[in-house]
């Protein structure tokens, strides 16, 4: 999974959550998606690895990053290899444009997940519009699933759903050996977290 930081001079490193926000303000969140997606798809190029990268709604609306994304793929030429993550909790005012947008991805061979499902939006039939080939079950849920019924019992309904579409479920932040096997024996297809490997 792709993951964008900005290195500190002295070596630190500032998350998004302290820069994503003030990208937008300053009309630079364009710029700085574009250089994320080229910087990641010349990377994937020179491997045989598997990409996932994150892209808002409003990215797969707005024509001059949508256009540069299918751009980048053919030029690449990668994208079989390419998962976009679709943030799940920001609501999508015009999902006719998102899912024409994902179509055409489709078609070029990327898949679809949907990120931090099970919480915020969680719109059962925005799903069937977006035709995900992955759900990412969110950490929220994930991470005490090992103690907590409740989150146990969300995940059998998540997971229930999914398959009914034949869709993969994919949890996050599977941070123990306890967590991982209640995620394996609660049926979930794939797995990331510090038990797994860091970021």
């Amino acid at each position: 999974e792709c993951l964008s930081r900005i290195k500190n001079k002295d070596g630190s490193i500032i998350s998004p959550a302290k820069f994503m926000m003030t990208s937008k303000k300053a009309r630079l969140y364009s710029i700085m998606t574009k250089r994320i997606i080229d910087k990641s798809f010349e990377k994937i190029a020179k491997s045989d690895k598997m990409l996932s990268l994150n892209l808002l709604p409003r990215d797969m609306m707005d024509s001059d990053i949508s256009n540069y994304v299918i751009d980048k793929l053919r030029e690449y030429k990668i994208a079989k290899r390419v998962v976009f993550e679709i943030l799940e909790d920001e609501s999508i005012e015009h999902l006719q444009r998102v899912t024409n947008f994902i179509d055409k991805a489709k078609r070029m061979g990327v898949k679809i997940a949907v990120d931090d499902f099970g919480t915020g939006y969680s719109n059962f039939s925005y799903l069937l519009e977006l035709k995900p080939d992955y759900l990412k079950i969110d950490g929220s849920i994930i991470k005490n699933i090992d103690t907590n019924r409740n989150s146990q019992e969300i995940v059998k309904a998540i997971v229930s759903f999914a398959k009914s579409l034949h869709v993969k479920t994919i949890a996050e932040f599977v941070c123990s050996k306890e967590v991982y096997e209640k995620c394996l024996k609660l049926g979930i297809d794939e797995f990331q977290g510090y038990y797994l490997g860091e970021p």
